[in-house]
């Protein structure tokens, strides 16, 4: 990976939480490939979210690290504030943290519904909170990017909780692009299917619904081919798609 002097996002500033690893860092990559400075954001492992950055820096971008609960007011205003801070702008909002947690229903308490919902859903409400100012200050426009999943739309056992925050990431993404449509500001929905990605051991085995078996395409996505997608609603050329839930899964969700 090279940042291209002549990147079509060249001298833009985006925030991808959740870029540490796996989908996020592949997204963190691709955006600053394309010439735009990152914040790289975790919540816990500050040396994998250090390594992204410095991968970012030596291929010759902009990049700085800030940790934060984007479940915490505080923390997702001082996320915002970060970027506005180094870069002088703040252009994107990829919003990609998630828990992946699996428990069956009946035994799935009331916390862990709680605390499954609030990282992408409370967390998307209140980075897009605190974001959002700023990308309007700044008479620009911008656009911000949530992660869903298909499980949103197909069901899985022993996900309800998943099912219900990937849902209400949709219904988010709906309301704000039509509110912020008239800063020139648009909100999307990826909703990635199975993915080749490093699992942490709550996730639990992967849903056999999900599984590659089950794609038409007969194999997992890879992580870059989300970002991707993620990259072409931040570019210039999808200046026109805005409040749309777009499907990136092998085809195991035909709509």
């Amino acid at each position: 990976m090279r940042v291209r002097a002549d990147g079509r996002l060249a001298g833009t500033a985006a925030i991808v939480t959740g870029s540490a690893r796996n989908i996020g860092r592949a997204i963190a990559l691709y955006l600053a490939e394309e010439g735009a400075a990152i914040v790289v954001n975790g919540l816990s492992d500050k040396p994998a979210a250090q390594a992204v950055a410095e991968e970012l820096q030596a291929a010759g971008g902009r990049a700085v690290v800030q940790m934060g609960d984007v479940t915490r007011e505080s923390d997702a205003t001082a996320l915002a504030e970060a970027c506005v801070s180094a870069f002088g702008r703040l252009d994107f909002l990829v919003c990609n943290p998630a828990i992946r947690k699996q428990t069956p229903f009946l035994e799935m308490s009331l916390d862990e519904w709680h605390r499954v919902l609030a990282v992408p859903l409370d967390g998307a409400f209140l980075t897009a909170k605190a974001a959002v100012p700023h990308m309007i200050r700044g008479g620009r426009g911008g656009a911000i990017v949530t992660l869903g999943g298909v499980s949103a739309f197909l069901g899985t056992p022993g996900r309800a909780h998943v099912c219900a925050a990937k849902a209400g990431l949709i219904g988010l993404t709906h309301a704000l692009a039509m509110e912020l449509a008239e800063h020139n500001i648009r909100v999307n929905c990826v909703a990635p299917g199975a993915i080749d990605t490093v699992r942490g051991a709550s996730a639990g085995t992967r849903p056999s619904g999900m599984g590659a078996h089950r794609a038409p395409l007969g194999r997992l996505g890879r992580a870059e081919e989300i970002a991707a997608i993620v990259r072409q609603l931040c570019l210039p050329d999808g200046a026109y798609i805005t409040g749309q839930t777009i499907h990136v899964n092998g085809g195991v969700f035909l709509s």
